[in-house]
């Protein structure tokens, strides 16, 4: 007999009966058996990220994994049971008869929406129920007898479970639509960083702007730029922190706030120096060696970062897509294995093939503006990936 529960805090209108609570296994069949082909196409547990399928792999039954053990029917849910918090979970919606998830995954073929069952498990609510039913710390896992036998609160009318679904649905295909948009703008980038400037042992690039014909010339950033790093206020002086100069950090050089703030006796008695906004900033130090920012904000640096001013006749925002792009060249030529640091030295060295200053402004405009659209989607891919964690709290019980 099943008991009541309390309702969602938003719902479709028309409905108000309260929420029954039911065991997960009443709401879908778990771990099918069925007979697999003597080929077929294996989804192991990194072939799914979030709710979507990004590989799978040709496999022939004699040779397959034995852990290849699921075979998977147009509307199945594989819910992946080592490390849930990852919310890693394909709704299986192909018509195709021939895909074998790994035993790492609960199969449930479900009784009710697909779309709502796939929504609830990816609810935090949920995992956290999940969470404290597995075993396990650096890979907690739950197996499929112990996930069948949660409870979750579900609609006793089908047709709400739908409409929840198609909502989620709507949700899910947006936030694909945006991600599937920025990767598309990332590689878009990375190809025409690497076409529109000169390759190894050529002085021009093989695309260019229209009326543009000159070769371009070699200088160092040491020759073409004033340079410097700053350096941080005794930790143990409290006097020095709490004022109002931002204090920026290797990991905020393209952020518009920063953790920490300088007073001015703090940046007078310290190597701290002051960037302005736009100056270019290059991180030399630990995980953020050879990132690239340009200052959002007037403020105070760390030795961590040196600060890049170039000279009248060099564009800031070419210049800096140059170093974006050179950054695994030269992390891999003077960091060894990944470790030691970057220096101003180091930096000031690099040869920079540069065309005339109005080429130089093109390029830069020209990615400046793809970096832009590239924000427009991460915002956008952001804005909806919260909209829906709040839906999922306020739809679900």
């Amino acid at each position: 007999m099943t008991k009541k529960t309390d309702t969602p805090a938003v719902r479709f209108k028309g409905f108000s009966d309260t929420w029954e609570q039911r065991k997960l296994g009443e709401l879908a069949l778990f771990n099918p058996k069925d007979e697999l082909p003597q080929t077929f196409e294996y989804v192991d547990l990194e072939s799914v990220v979030g709710t979507e399928m990004l590989s799978h792999r040709t496999e022939v039954k004699s040779s397959a994994p034995s852990r290849a053990q699921r075979l998977a029917n147009t509307g199945d849910l594989f819910y992946q049971t080592v490390r849930p918090y990852q919310k890693n979970n394909y709704l299986f919606e192909k018509p195709d008869n021939n895909y074998v998830f790994s035993t790492g995954y609960a199969q449930m073929r479900p009784y009710v929406d697909g779309y709502f069952l796939l929504s609830l498990v990816q609810s935090e609510r949920f995992v956290k129920v999940v969470l404290d039913n597995c075993t396990g710390t650096s890979y907690p896992a739950i197996n499929a007898n112990d996930l069948a036998e949660i409870e979750v609160a579900a609609p006793s009318d089908e047709s709400e479970a739908q409409k929840i679904g198609a909502i989620f649905r709507s949700i899910d295909n947006l936030i694909t639509l945006h991600q599937r948009k920025y990767e598309k703008l990332h590689n878009i980038k990375k190809s025409m960083l690497e076409k529109m400037f000169p390759k190894n042992g050529s002085n021009v690039p093989e695309i260019r702007f229209k009326g543009f014909t000159e070769a371009w010339e070699q200088r160092k950033v040491g020759e073409v730029s004033e340079s410097y790093s700053g350096g941080t206020p005794s930790v143990g002086v409290k006097e020095y922190y709490g004022g109002q100069i931002p204090f920026i950090r290797s990991a905020e050089i393209n952020s518009e706030i920063t953790e920490l703030f300088l007073t001015e006796e703090g940046l007078k008695n310290s190597s701290a120096r002051l960037v302005a906004v736009g100056d270019i900033l290059y991180a030399l130090y630990g995980a953020t060696s050879g990132e690239v920012g340009r200052a959002r904000l007037k403020g105070a640096i760390n030795q961590a970062i040196l600060a890049i001013k170039p000279h009248t006749d060099y564009d800031s925002e070419y210049l800096a897509q140059w170093l974006r792009k050179s950054k695994h060249s030269i992390i891999e030529t003077y960091l060894q294995g990944g470790q030691g640091n970057l220096s101003g030295t180091i930096v000031k060295e690099l040869s920079v093939d540069f065309p005339s200053l109005k080429e130089q402004k093109a390029i830069g405009d020209f990615f400046r503006q793809l970096d832009n659209l590239i924000t427009l989607h991460q915002r956008e891919l952001e804005k909806l990936q919260n909209i829906k964690k709040s839906m999922l709290e306020k739809m679900f019980v």
